[in-house]
């Protein structure tokens, strides 16, 4: 059996378990199990079936064992802003709402902000405007269902209600509680103040713990059903997927912007302090948290999800070679604003895309090929427009982006961004979520030394590409 540490990499769109150890001063990890995951209809509302994710955890733990691995620990990371109400007994009080469900209107966010401006919440916590965040999610709950709230006992994150699940043991975690826009960015712990001016009940608010925090052990009748040891310790890592992320960029440094890129494309810098200045504001960055707190300073972007809904609408069966043959043979040069609502959970992303362009006096793609190219340089143009804004706030220029994730698989793309942005583009590693997962663990296991290490380890265990503006690329060498 091989001693190894288990990262749970929950996204959108899909999951995975990922088994990792250190043989001869090189991170080696292997996918044990992967899972789709996704928001199902109830009454009305876009919810997440928690039932079927934790079931899936308990599928891959079971398959890591199969497979010869003897876990150490575990750790869980997640998408943010989504949450589960959790009563005394440990049952929720109302279902998993997911953040594209809507139900966080414009009248509820004028109602909030009629008690505190959106400007004054931004001095306080320095998180981005979105409607679908968890102080808007508990605000609408308080003026649709507030017995819910009132029945809760516990306000957990998705990971660490997952957590929760395995353990027993209700703990919450600081990276993934900074996307709700409940926390102070000076205490580093719920804005209780904030939390009483919005009449939210702030028992539910449990005292939020750094990385590399235990949770508990795995509870003993599921070790025993799955075969694994006693005291397998559940680890809180950088919970919210784009903090285990940046975690794991390995090239991050003074002269780098980081993109990572999955169904959404978070693109920003890494900074020691945040930035709560209005004209921050202004260009609605957000100062997320992460490892060591230090801060995520970044714009998140819809991303591969609009790429995603494309691949589902429009068939071909060498579908990359067709994207990459559809937007460099297309003059289509119209963009749309990827962020706009209209993108969030349309019926039809084609027609979301032709109808943005007809309603904003835009050239309207007229077939499948010049709707790909419209995608695809809409991103570009996005992720364009984000490194200037960082530019300009930081007052400094960046040489290099560092891509990681999924999306850093893209050749199309990324040759896209070289060429809009004129940086230096440096892809990899893939899975960079569960790589920072695992390095979290090993952190607290005393298996690395800090996090500058980390990154180290994992320049010297993954192949990093550079991609320049004339497609070629080449591996990089540390």
């Amino acid at each position: 059996m091989i001693e190894s540490y288990i990262a749970v990499d929950i996204g959108a769109s899909s999951g995975r378990l990922i088994a990792g150890f250190i043989e001869n001063s090189v991170l080696k990890t292997e996918e044990i199990h992967r899972f789709k995951n996704g928001y199902v209809q109830k009454e009305g509302h876009f919810v997440w079936d928690t039932e079927h994710l934790f079931a899936q955890i308990l599928k891959g733990l079971k398959a890591a064992s199969a497979k010869g691995y003897e876990p150490i620990s575990l750790g869980i990371d997640t998408w943010g802003v989504d949450y589960v109400l959790i009563d005394k007994h440990g049952e929720p009080t109302a279902p998993a709402y997911a953040y594209r469900d809507g139900r966080t209107s414009r009248e509820v966010l004028e109602k909030l902000w009629s008690q505190i401006s959106a400007r004054e919440l931004y001095k306080r916590n320095g998180i981005q405007k979105q409607a679908f965040n968890t102080i808007y999610q508990l605000f609408e709950q308080k003026l649709r269902d507030p017995d819910a709230l009132e029945r809760a006992e516990t306000l957990l994150m998705m990971p660490d209600y997952l957590n929760f699940k395995l353990t027993g043991i209700r703990k919450s975690e600081y990276t993934n509680g900074t996307t709700s826009q409940l926390v102070s960015c000076a205490a580093r712990d719920w804005d209780y103040d904030l939390i009483a001016k919005l009449g939210l009940p702030a028992k539910i608010f449990s005292h939020l713990n750094p990385p590399g925090t235990t949770v508990g052990p795995l509870k003993a009748e599921i070790a025993d059903r799955l075969g694994l040891k006693h005291g397998l310790e559940v680890v809180m890592v950088a919970s919210h997927d784009t903090a285990s992320a940046v975690a794991a960029a390995p090239l991050l440094s003074d002269d780098h912007i980081f993109l990572s890129s999955g169904t959404w494309s978070l693109m920003g810098v890494e900074r020691l302090e945040p930035d709560c200045s209005e004209l921050s504001y202004e260009h609605n960055f957000t100062n997320e948290g992460g490892c060591n707190y230090r801060y995520r300073y970044l714009k998140n972007i819809m991303g591969l999800w609009i790429l995603q809904n494309l691949r589902r609408e429009i068939f071909c069966p060498s579908f990359e070679a067709y994207y990459a043959a559809a937007v460099r043979g297309s003059s289509f040069q119209g963009v749309v604003d990827v962020n706009d609502s209209s993108f969030l959970a349309p019926p039809s992303m084609k027609d979301a895309i032709t109808g943005y362009c007809r309603s904003h006096s835009l050239p309207v793609p007229q077939n499948d090929d010049e709707i790909l190219c419209c995608a695809y340089n809409s991103l570009a143009s996005s992720y364009e427009k984000t490194v200037r804004e960082i530019e300009l706030i930081t007052g400094r220029t960046y040489e290099c982006i560092n891509i990681i994730g999924g999306g850093c698989q893209d050749k199309l793309l990324n040759y896209l961004i070289a060429r809009r942005t004129g940086k230096r583009i440096y892809t990899g590693p893939v899975e960079g979520t569960a790589i920072g997962n695992l390095c979290v663990q090993m952190l607290k296991a005393g298996k690395i030394q800090d996090l500058d290490s980390a990154r180290r380890l994992i320049t010297r265990s993954f192949a990093i590409t550079l991609v320049d503006d004339d497609d070629s690329a080449f591996t990089f060498k540390a």
